[in-house]
């Protein structure tokens, strides 16, 4: 099975970690695109050691970067979406299980975020867990359910949704409908729309994920 890699940085004061940010970076990008965002986290968790790995498939339309699962402009994107978050479920299980073990730390010390399809993954691999992670933070994504959610005995961490609300590469009804269904299955959802925003990370929506990390971490 293919190992995940990328770009880490330890915690900002210096000590063992604590917790854990694992960011998963959109379509065509590669690690090293939001391992630029842990400074900014690091000031709410300053214990935190964190990681952007790259995904495992090289990006078959850009190929300077990489992708979580092959995409396609043409049929129903939704199929593709589902079939691929599922095949690549394993390589990130796997990913999360091997931090764990290296760094001794414990799902529940551990944030899962995502920008695009890296959400994505963030939702379906992080809501198909039985151990209950920290938190999830999903920004334009989708939630694309594992099998049987709602019945099988997955954790239910708590989880934050950003999505600008002129998105035309994922649709902002996308985290609309996910904040409905992960309500109606018991989990706590934090929902924010970013206003004339398009497919990126916000000044707002980025201040309402770290509000978010801050809470679940009893900061």
């Amino acid at each position: 099975m293919t190992k995940l890699s990328g770009p880490m940085l330890p915690p900002k004061n210096g000590g063992e970690p604590q917790y854990v940010v694992v960011l998963l970076h959109g379509y065509g990008s590669d690690g090293s695109d939001l391992i630029a965002l842990a400074p900014h986290l690091q000031t709410v968790l300053p214990e935190a050691l964190v990681v952007s790995p790259n995904a495992p498939e090289r990006c078959r339309m850009l190929a300077s970067g990489y992708q979580w699962f092959d995409i396609s402009f043409e049929g129903d994107r939704l199929a593709k979406r589902q079939t691929g978050v599922v095949s690549t479920r394993p390589v990130l299980v796997e990913f999360l299980q091997d931090l764990w073990e290296q760094t001794g730390l414990a799902p529940g010390q551990t944030i899962l975020g995502g920008f695009s399809q890296g959400a994505m993954m963030a939702l379906h691999v992080g809501l198909s867990l039985e151990q209950r992670l920290m938190g999830i933070v999903a920004i334009a994504g989708a939630f694309l359910p594992p099998e049987n959610f709602g019945t099988a005995p997955y954790a239910k961490p708590p989880v934050c949704l950003v999505h600008g609300d002129r998105d035309d590469v994922v649709d902002p009804e996308h985290s609309a409908d996910a904040e409905v269904a992960l309500r109606l299955a018991g989990c706590d959802v934090s929902y924010h729309v970013s206003p004339g925003v398009a497919h990126g990370i916000a000044p707002d929506g980025l201040e309402f994920a770290t509000d978010f990390i801050r809470r679940v971490a009893g900061k």
